[in-house]
């Protein structure tokens, strides 16, 4: 039997006041951290419409828990009331937002006042769950840490990008020493069945609402690549002339190359006769056996038709990691970028989570029986069902408390900043 989904509002909170009190400290602590290495300048820049400064990131979770819980909880008095259309992201039910492509306009408030907001706003937030007045709203709480981390690794995409238009190739943060790994070798497979399966969140612990209802699909027999595929690998697809031939590119795909100037990866510089990335941790030599990354849907579709293959459905994803340890290089390792398989062997799945989000061949759209919740927190998923692909399974950006084996990411096609990367699929005889 189909289960229903549950609202934002009502999906019951899966931890207590206590603990929610100790994740809110450690979340709104490791964004603080993750802006520690940037100057104020750094901070306010916007490098595309896609892209938001660092500062509108701080200013902006923090509304979150200002508008959805401190109001809602009542006798609170807003730090600035005009604050409210200034870091208004998307929500209508709210009110009017200042507009998305400019917020790098916004150079008041300055840093140090975004920081007294966000102090203000913990300060509150704190009084209030340690005085068990936010009882009714701990499920809104919840959201918003999970809708925090999901703008802490967007603070790390959006300030590559940022730091890459800048000729001086500034660092981020030195890189730390991370092995080299072994060469990936061959490309291993593991094949699955054809049958009857379940995906979907059910059953206790925190998922967003377009992770459920939990439903069955039928799969035909599938093969999933055993790792990702690497830079090295992709290297070969760019200098057989993967972006001068159109028979490997779907229509839309084909168009943006020639409209764009793509010939190569985003971050892949050829300097010297000698490809680069560039990296939060500056300029460097194309690592062959790190996985390939910040490709667009686009180019991960173009790439596995190259390679006589083809992209995972997302329901043949999530049915290949079932059990699965959700291990992997995440944010806390602080790589900050894809790191190499540890071994050669294929013969077990490996990079599952972490290191790249994997993009999947479905269209993001509602499961069967979903519906978005009454309210403004009823605009957080639904509503951009539409020209989207989803993704799956992290990346370096993520943080390991934050993803799901039916964690269901989502970008247009034509995204490229994001850390997003591909694993190999095809048919099973």
């Amino acid at each position: 039997m189909q289960s229903t989904t549950r609202s934002p509002e009502t999906v019951a909170h899966s931890l207590s006041t206590t603990q929610i009190l100790e994740r809110y400290r450690e979340v709104r602590g490791w964004s603080a951290r993750l802006t520690d290495p940037l100057t104020p300048e750094d901070t306010v820049v916007q490098s595309m419409p896609d892209v938001s400064p660092t500062k509108w990131h701080l200013a902006h979770t923090s509304w979150f828990f200002e508008t959805f819980v401190l109001k809602a909880a009542g006798g609170y008095r807003p730090f600035n009331a005009r604050f409210e259309y200034l870091f208004n992201s998307y929500y209508n039910a709210v009110g009017p937002q200042f507009s998305r492509p400019h917020r790098g306009l916004i150079s008041r408030p300055t840093l140090a006042e975004v920081k007294a907001y966000r102090a203000y706003v913990d300060e509150h937030m704190e009084r209030l769950l340690e005085s068990g007045g936010a009882a009714d709203l701990l499920s809104v709480v919840e959201i918003g840490l999970h809708h925090e981390q999901q703008h802490q690794e967007l603070i790390l995409t959006d300030i590559k990008h940022v730091l890459s238009c800048n000729p001086l190739f500034p660092v981020y943060r030195e890189r730390r020493e991370i092995p080299e790994g072994s060469a990936p070798g061959e490309m291993g497979w593991r094949e699955f069945p054809e049958g009857l399966r379940t995906i979907g969140h059910e059953g206790e612990g925190f998922h967003f609402d377009n992770e459920g209802p939990r439903h069955r699909v039928f799969l035909q027999p599938f093969a999933l690549a055993t790792r990702l595929v690497t830079n090295g690998e992709y290297r070969a697809f760019v200098d057989d002339g993967g972006y001068t031939r159109p028979e490997h590119w779907l229509s839309d795909g084909w168009a943006t190359v020639q409209s764009q100037g793509w010939e190569r990866p985003f971050y892949w510089l050829e300097i010297e006769g000698a490809m680069h990335e560039f990296t939060l941790s500056g300029m460097r030599p194309l690592a062959p056996n790190e996985p390939v990354t910040h490709l667009s849907y686009f180019e991960a579709d173009a790439y596995a038709r190259w390679a006589g293959a083809r992209l995972p459905r997302e329901a043949e994803w999530e049915t290949a990691v079932e059990g699965a340890a959700m291990i992997g290089n995440f944010v806390e390792s602080e790589a900050y970028h894809p790191v190499p398989v540890k071994d050669s062997d294929d013969s077990h799945m490996r990079q599952l989570f972490g290191d790249v989000w994997e993009w999947t061949a479905s269209a993001y759209d509602a499961y069967p029986g979903y519906a978005p919740a009454p309210g403004a927190l009823g605009e957080y998923n639904g509503k951009f069902m539409c020209n989207q692909f989803v993704l799956r399974g992290g990346s370096c950006a993520t943080s390991r408390t934050h993803i799901r084996r039916t964690y269901r990411n989502f970008f247009p096609p034509a995204a490229r900043w994001q850390f997003s990367g591909l694993r190999l699929a095809k048919d099973a005889s």
